[in-house]
């Protein structure tokens, strides 16, 4: 069974709340069958959150004033803030792609299409979920599902200032592990043309005709960080 048409909501620079917020009523509208599989694209306010992994919340460091909050999601503390694309897609898995390990693999497939869109190989890690350049982590995933609805998703550092990272271990990583777009291309892209490719990659990927054979060439082309 194949997905429908992805619809795509840009809600720019939002407080995490308010971007959450409208996460959450979507997951229950497309729970109900009364929305579209949808991906929301944000760029939050800082804030840093805590996903699903025992031991997760030991790895903030020093918050300061920045929210710390809960994330129904898997995974560790991350940051969300101004200067990355936020991507969450919304989607019902149907029947013969319920599966969140092909999900979560996909949505680094649709991050590593994205940057080879400004020229840059993104890799994954043998270990670690998410897209890296350089030996650097450039993007984090992370997702939730109930009633085999998908949400969160993934956080693409474009221009981020890498210095909120330092109050945390990100993704339970050392401090030093995470890299941002602008350190590999200059001019760095903006914001908007980063989430458009996203969005395309996405929707290209999710809607066609065999997503899981798309992720096998993917990750058959380009072999794992730290492999060999």
């Amino acid at each position: 069974m194949s997905p429908g048409p992805l619809a795509v909501e840009r809600l720019g620079r939002l407080p995490y709340p308010q971007a959450e917020a409208r996460m959450l009523a979507l997951l229950e509208a497309r729970i109900a069958d009364r929305a579209p599989d949808t991906l929301l694209l944000v760029e939050p306010d800082p804030v840093f959150t805590v996903g699903r992994r025992k031991g997760a919340q030991d790895n903030v460091l020093a918050p300061g004033q920045v929210p710390v909050v809960p994330a129904a999601r898997g995974g560790d503390v991350t940051f969300h803030g101004p200067g990355q694309v936020v991507g969450w897609p919304v989607v019902a898995l149907p029947e013969g792609r319920r599966d969140l390990h092909l999900w979560l693999h996909g949505l680094e497939h649709v991050v590593i299409g994205a940057l080879a869109r400004f020229g840059l190989e993104g890799q994954r890690d043998a270990r670690n979920t998410g897209v890296w350049l350089g030996g650097r982590k450039v993007c984090a995933v992370g997702v939730g599902c109930r009633r085999w609805v998908a949400w969160h998703g993934f956080a693409l550092n474009v221009t981020t200032d890498l210095a909120w990272f330092q109050r945390i271990q990100p993704c339970g990583l050392p401090r030093d592990t995470v890299t941002r777009l602008a350190d590999h291309l200059d001019p760095a892209p903006s914001w908007e043309d980063v989430a458009l490719a996203c969005a395309d990659e996405l929707s290209a990927w999710w809607t066609g005709p065999d997503p899981a054979a798309a992720v096998a060439a993917c990750l058959a082309r380009r072999p794992p960080r730290g492999a060999g």
